[in-house]
């Protein structure tokens, strides 16, 4: 009994199998034929910036968006007829269609019309080989009338436009068709409606979003739009990494340096699809997510009052009669131990191209990609340079005289000063001080009214010198097309005697600021960096998330130099800023955060964008500090290319310098009230008040006759 029911159970099994496979074999093969599993991915918004602070620099804003999808299979008529349908539901921007797209799409329209264009002679050439499709195709493309184009209505060219979007799009990849001004009615109405527009999907796009306008944006960098999709010069390297040829990328700066970081992991989804091209189902194979977030050094309350400072004062400077050939400003400022970039601000002055006014706009990639004559202000290198060498001891006095150099002009300092050392040099910027110790370094000897003989290879060891400062070598910031700055092509000895004074080769304000902060950390040159920590994102909020990587500071080198070298040019450069008749204690004395630094103004040639103007004798200047002078936190560097013409003019790299360092110490003053409430802002305010009153009296009082004195003097030509 128990074998005849297992004989009969076996025996049923083999009967539902053979019509499974008999009787309904062929509609299951048929059903399984119709179907493809299709994996398609969709981008995901890019990681954010953030401040130092936290402040959000760089957000995504969601956008609606209207997609399609080339799936396999699907030839230009359903194309169209999808195309068609989609125009009737949604508006099209039309400007972007060109008169090639229109007689394309006229051909598809009227195929027997556009048939008729070819005479029966060429259909015989055609016929006979002598002709072929490319050649057939042309000539009606050339034969097709204007009167024929305007027979396309409005309904037609968006239906173009919309069929020109589907067709820049590559198979199995979505393609946006609309992003931009999609209305909530277009996006319910084409949702609804998916059923009968196969390829075509709604979705959530993005677009960069700029937190704080035009400030900072040259660093920040540019993303592609979905339109250019990947770069040609670099899709190669992107496609194999994963990419579409659509996504959007990284095209300059901190969005393509931090591609790798900031681009995240796309959402991939699964299509089940007939042959026809409609999807039957959808499947959500991964999510996605956002890229990582950078958390930038930068300070953005500070750089945006240091940019509206620099607005300020350029502005300003404008107005006097000399100042013509002044268009930019750079400001950098820097911790001279970690070599975080608190804030990077240049600004340049331009017509816009749409009202013809002259405008301010930012140029603070000109802090490290363009490089100028900045006088004065590297002088404390020349001065650690010399005891490197044994030109000078520390301590030494020389003679500040007007030099009689044989078939050269007078070569002499703004003042002359009579016996004075190493700081007092500094104090009071003697170019003859810094002359005598290159002419011992180069193995001269200065003689009344006879030529001067100094060994070329002196070049090479004051460059290198001035190497291990950060200038004229790159300084290593995390940012591309950095410039090393320009080296003057040839060996002169009055050359040698201008490189000493900073009157010869050139560097970028960037390098000014490494070189400073080396003098200020004690002999450490620090590389500069704009990225401050790696962060997982928080997809819901603007919270920070966790640390994924914290850059370290890095050391690229130490100067080979005693401390007490560093020491004795560390106080010469307080005693310019604070002593006597230091070149900027007019503009710093009062301070009450115990500044040092280095002023400098050097005779350079205007090379801007006025090229009628090229090669005018203008003045260039500079300044570099750091405070405070017993603990420095933070280190400044100014510069102001093409000052003004003429040996005076307005001081505007001290009065940007002092407002800068004003504004950082107040900010911090600022913010340690706000998170320490047993303090007051009672004596804030009287200490702004103050500072505020002393900088008015500096601006018309003493200061202005030193720094005339100072400029008179240090511009004298080396030639």
């Amino acid at each position: 009994m128990l074998f005849f029911v297992v004989f009969l159970l076996f025996s049923i099994l083999v009967l539902r199998l053979g019509e499974l496979q008999i009787v309904f074999g062929e509609d299951f093969q048929r059903e399984l034929a119709r179907t493809e599993d299709i994996t398609i991915s969709n981008p995901v918004p890019r990681g954010k910036m953030y401040d130092r602070y936290g402040k959000v620099i760089v957000d995504n804003t969601p956008l609606n968006a209207i997609t399609y999808t080339k799936y396999q299979g699907v030839d230009q008529k359903k194309m169209l007829d999808t195309a068609a349908k989609l125009a009737k539901i949604i508006n099209k921007d039309t400007s972007k269609v060109r008169e090639r797209d229109k007689k394309d799409f006229w051909m598809m329209k009227h195929p027997k019309e556009a048939k008729a264009k070819i005479t029966e002679k060429e259909w015989n050439q055609y016929k006979g080989k002598k002709l072929d499709d490319k050649q057939i195709y042309k000539l009606q493309l050339k034969r097709i009338t204007d009167q024929d184009l305007d027979s396309l209505s409005a309904d037609d060219l968006k239906t173009l436009a919309i069929f020109r979007e589907f067709n820049s799009g590559y198979a199995l990849t979505p393609q946006i068709v609309k992003n931009k001004d999609v209305t909530p009615e277009e996006y319910a109405a084409v949702s609804e409606d998916l059923e009968n527009l196969p390829g075509i999907d709604t979705t959530t796009d993005w677009e960069r979003n700029y937190v704080f306008g035009d400030t900072l944006k040259t660093i920040l960098g540019d993303v592609s739009s979905s339109e250019s999709g990947l770069p040609k010069d670099e899709s190669e390297k992107y496609l194999a990494q994963g990419y579409s040829r659509n996504d959007r990328v990284g095209t300059s700066y901190l969005e393509k340096k931090y591609e790798d970081v900031l681009h995240g992991q796309k959402a991939k989804v699964k299509n089940v699809t007939n042959k026809s091209g409609k999807i039957i189902s959808t499947e959500v194979v991964s999510e996605g997510d956002r890229g990582n977030d950078l958390v930038l050094t930068v300070d953005m309350d500070l750089q945006t009052q240091v940019e509206k400072i620099i607005e300020d004062e350029m502005w300003a400077a404008k107005r006097s009669g000399n100042t013509g050939l002044m268009d930019r400003a750079f400001v950098v400022l820097m911790d001279p131990h970690t070599g975080e970039i608190l804030t990077m601000a240049g600004k340049k002055i331009a017509r816009n191209p749409e009202t013809g006014k002259l405008e301010m706009q930012d140029y603070a990639l000109g802090t490290f990609t363009t490089s100028y004559n900045v006088g004065s202000a590297v002088k404390g290198a020349t001065i650690l340079t010399g005891y490197k060498t044994g030109a000078i001891k520390p301590g030494d006095k020389q003679l500040d005289e007007p030099l009689v150099i044989a078939h050269t002009p007078i070569k002499k300092s703004w003042k002359t000063f009579g016996w004075i050392n190493d700081q007092r040099a500094l104090q009071v910027s003697s170019n003859v001080y810094m002359w005598k110790t290159v002419i011992a370094m180069g193995g001269g000897h200065y003689a009344p009214n006879k030529a001067l003989q100094l060994d070329p290879s002196t070049f090479d060891t004051l460059r290198k010198s001035f190497n291990q400062f950060g200038l004229g070598v790159r300084t290593g910031i995390d940012l591309p097309n950095e410039t090393p700055g320009v080296v003057g092509p040839e060996r002169k000895p009055g050359l040698l005697l201008d490189l000493a004074i900073g009157q010869y080769d050139m560097y970028t304000p960037l390098q000014l600021a490494q070189y400073v902060s080396t003098i200020a950390n004690g002999g450490y040159r620090v590389q500069p960096h704009m990225v401050k920590e790696i962060r997982e994102p928080e997809q819901d909020s603007n919270e920070l998330g966790p640390v994924i990587e914290e850059i370290q500071p890095k050391v690229l080198n130490h100067l080979d130099m005693k401390d007490e070298w560093i020491k004795r040019v560390q106080e010469g450069f307080r005693m310019v800023f604070q002593v006597g008749d230091g070149t900027a204690t007019g503009y710093f004395r009062s301070a009450t955060y115990n500044p040092a630094g280095k002023t400098g103004t050097a005779q350079a040639f205007y090379y801007g964008t006025d090229r009628s103007r090229w090669g005018t004798p203008v003045m260039n200047l500079s300044l570099v500090s750091f405070a405070p002078y017993d603990n420095p936190e933070v280190a400044m560097a100014v510069v102001v290319p093409w000052a003004y013409q003429g040996n005076t003019g307005p001081a505007v790299n001290d009065l940007i310098g002092r407002r800068v360092l004003d504004a950082y110490f107040d900010l911090k003053k600022n913010r340690q009230v706000a998170t320490d409430p047993a303090q007051t802002n009672n004596q804030t305010t009287q200490q702004t008040q103050e500072q505020q009153n002393n900088q008015t009296t500096q601006r018309t009082d003493e200061s202005q006759v030193n720094e005339t004195n100072q400029q008179t003097g240090e511009t004298q030509t080396n030639q």
